[in-house]
């Protein structure tokens, strides 16, 4: 394996009620990226579906999580399953992630 590829995980609270919340209670979402630039270039996460799953894998590779402003507008546009909210913060969690290995070569769980 590349020493550049790093995998980081996003997680979060799935609403109440949704097949996914019934099965999980929370959503995982995982990437490998480049950690020198950014680029997602994998993902998966514990969506019900896998057309949701291969949808959401669509929205995330190839983006730069660097740029977690447009990624978020991606699944605001174009994502309309009950876990968007959950989505969108799982991604927030790996994106902070990102950022604090830059900052620090290590991550606070």
């Amino acid at each position: 394996m590349e020493p550049y590829k790093i995998f980081i995980s996003g997680y979060a609270k799935l609403p109440t009620g949704t097949t996914a919340e019934e099965l999980y209670k929370v959503i995982a979402l995982g990437i490998i990226l480049d950690k020198n630039t950014g680029e997602i270039l994998d993902a998966d996460c514990s969506v019900v579906t896998s057309v949701a799953k291969e949808h959401v894998r669509e929205l995330l590779v190839g983006k730069n999580l660097k740029n977690i402003e447009a990624i978020e507008e991606e699944f605001k546009n174009r994502y309309y399953g009950s876990v968007k909210k959950s989505l969108i913060s799982s991604v927030r969690k790996c994106y902070t992630k990102y950022i604090q290995i830059l900052e620090n070569n290590d991550i606070e769980e």
